[in-house]
């Protein structure tokens, strides 16, 4: 496949469009954190011959079992599959996929082959989570994912202590907290309760139309901050402590302060699309704003994010099966569990750390782009 359109990756610090932006320069960080493709990747369509739904008209795409993720790994036409794959979840925000017989470290090879072929720098690799254990001695391996070890560590469920509040404060980006964020994550569930435990995904892309264009106008301008040192008590919980020195996935990211500012209004290299960028779960404050003004900011980006999640035109919700996978963009959508069960749930987690989040000059609306492209999805 080749690339339907250039675009020149951009820092939010340099100029867009006919706003001046203030601060430094694109600097050294981006060198090692630079999406290396030369421009949005077009879908071929190789992946339309297998069983397939779309589950909703904004997000999601649904695979019948005769789609083997251990098979394409394995296939002849390999690479262009994977490729495929990488640009399909990119446009649907997450792709569902059943009964699926893939080993953790099919996981791992599979993650970092998609993430390779959407333009993954060189100097990333797979994540490491700084509260997980599960590093081997070659470096990163899938991380579990358990409901037992989050209720004694805290963690994202810590949001649901107080009952009254929404549960949407727990919607996240993976990792966003870090320097250099994940790209693509891969969920494989094992363990689950009889009932509950479903996972949603909400749209990022989509938000955007709820804007008004001066509005969205000015959010590019901005950064805010990810913050995750809460952590820290999740490892002090688990008798740990967060290392100074491990890289986890990318050398910009290493360290024990688990905060990063990215623009607001993000770029995905793959479909050439922005999204909002931002979220309850991670996000803190909004730079260049006073504090009053970051918290009137803040509410109005979570009224939106409300408005696409309570209204559910920008959201999928996917009830898991033992060998159900789910792989999905982080740079587009933001994704929460659904805490209503008590029995364990688990499973295997893979996720790669992709670029240094940035705005394009060229970047477009995903609504913008179907309509170029004459497409509905």
């Amino acid at each position: 496949m080749s690339p339907i359109a250039i675009h020149t990756q951009t820092s939010i610090d340099e100029p867009v469009r006919t706003i001046k932006l203030k601060g430094a320069a694109v600097d050294d960080q981006e060198e090692v954190a630079r999406n290396t493709l030369p421009g949005p990747l077009k879908y071929s369509g190789s992946l339309d011959g297998y069983t397939h739904f779309e589950v909703t008209p904004s997000i999601g795409r649904e695979f019948g079992k005769d789609l083997q993720l251990s098979q394409i790994l394995k296939a002849p036409n390999s690479d262009d599959l994977i490729r495929d794959l990488a640009v399909l979840i990119s446009r649907r925000g997450v792709c569902f996929f059943r009964a699926q017989d893939v080993s953790q470290d099919e996981m791992m090879e599979l993650q970092k082959r998609i993430s390779t072929s959407a333009g993954q720098p060189k100097e990333s690799n797979m994540c490491i989570h700084p509260v997980s254990e599960n590093v081997g001695e070659m470096g990163a391996k899938t991380q579990l994912i358990s409901a037992e070890a989050q209720r004694k560590g805290g963690g994202i469920m810590r949001l649901h202590d107080d009952v009254s509040r929404w549960a949407t404060r727990a919607y996240h980006s993976d990792v966003s907290f870090e320097k250099v964020p994940a790209d693509y994550s891969m969920l494989k569930i094992n363990v689950l309760p009889p009932t509950g435990g479903d996972t949603q995904w909400v749209n990022c892309y989509d938000i955007l139309d709820k804007m008004s264009p001066s509005m969205l106008e000015y959010f590019k301008t901005l950064k805010a901050e990810h913050n995750a040192n809460f952590f820290h008590q999740e490892a002090a919980n688990h008798g740990r402590t967060i290392s100074k020195t491990m890289v986890r996935g990318n050398p910009l990211n290493v360290g024990d302060d688990l905060s990063a500012r990215h623009p607001l209004i993000r770029t995905n290299p793959v479909t050439g699309w922005n999204a909002l960028y931002y979220s309850y779960g991670f996000g803190g404050r909004i730079q260049g704003v006073t504090y009053d003004e970051h918290l009137f900011l803040r509410e109005y980006l979570m009224s939106l994010a409300q408005l696409c999640m309570n209204n559910f035109d920008c959201s999928v919700r996917f009830r898991w099966e033992a060998g159900s996978v789910a792989i999905w963009d982080n740079r587009s959508t933001l994704h929460s569990a659904t805490f209503d069960y008590k029995e364990e749930r688990n499973g295997d987690r893979a996720s790669s750390i992709g670029e240094l989040p940035y705005l394009s000059r060229e970047g477009i609306s995903k609504s913008e782009g179907l309509r170029a492209e004459g497409k509905q999805w």
